[in-house]
């Protein structure tokens, strides 16, 4: 069964556009777990427009479920999560002014240093996932950097579902045989939705987890935040 981790940046978003503690990170992500979420991500960015540095080891401390690390391999980031140890850190290519991750990386060109940065991570047992777009041949090369995971992204997918399901899907299907040839597990995030993810987890191959935070929030405004858990958790089934 694929595995729910809801990501709670835009809870920390909103806690911090009024500069209070509400609303409450752990609670929420506590909240979250009892309701069904069987991890927990986050993406700290340099800026801390919404996850802290600081909310991180009070997350560790908390939760029983897999805690999930989001973002570029700066040295500030390495350090951050060797110095966390969570059940798994996600490699992201974005530059710090980004809004969002929109893109993957370029496994080919980018090998080495991938390979380094992947070591590091490996060496303290910590779970290594590299955001990768639906590309079958760089797919192909990620199995050199040592990753246990890729992490498919979904944006692009999310878009054209709306448009030519069968259409939107066959990147995905096609790079997860492959790394399901290649032995790489499977994860998948952005924009995924009630509408499209049971369709994209019974399209794609030993898909093992997906990460979801800004649907899910906005959900939450209308179906309340247990109700939805339960219902993104509904279409995994």
């Amino acid at each position: 069964m694929t595995k729910l981790s809801v990501n709670i940046n835009k809870i920390a978003l909103l806690r911090n556009s009024r500069g209070t503690s509400l609303p409450d990170l752990v609670e929420v992500a506590l909240d979250c777990i009892r309701f069904g979420a069987e991890g927990i991500t986050v993406h700290p960015r340099p800026d801390e427009r919404h996850i802290k540095k600081s909310d991180i080891p009070l997350l560790k401390a908390a939760i029983d479920v897999e805690l999930n690390i989001e973002g570029y391999p700066s040295e500030d980031f390495i350090q951050l999560v060797l110095d966390n140890q969570p059940a798994q850190v996600s490699l992201v290519p974005d530059p710090p002014n980004v809004l969002t991750s929109d893109s993957g990386w370029d496994t080919r060109n980018q090998a080495v240093f991938l390979k380094e940065v992947v070591s590091r991570f490996k060496k303290q047992r910590i779970r290594v996932s590299l955001f990768m777009n639906p590309e079958p041949e760089l797919i192909r090369y990620a199995v050199d950097t040592g990753a246990d995971r890729i992490e498919l992204y979904t944006g692009i997918f999310s878009r054209e579902f709306e448009i030519d399901s069968v259409k939107a899907i066959e990147l995905h299907i096609q790079s997860s045989e492959i790394a399901d040839e290649l032995g790489l597990g499977l994860n998948a995030g952005h924009d995924l939705n009630l509408r499209n993810l049971r369709f994209y987890k019974e399209e794609v191959v030993k898909l093992l987890e997906v990460s979801i935070g800004h649907a899910i929030v906005c959900d939450s405004l209308y179906y309340g935040l247990q109700n939805t858990i339960q219902m993104y958790r509904g279409k995994l089934l």
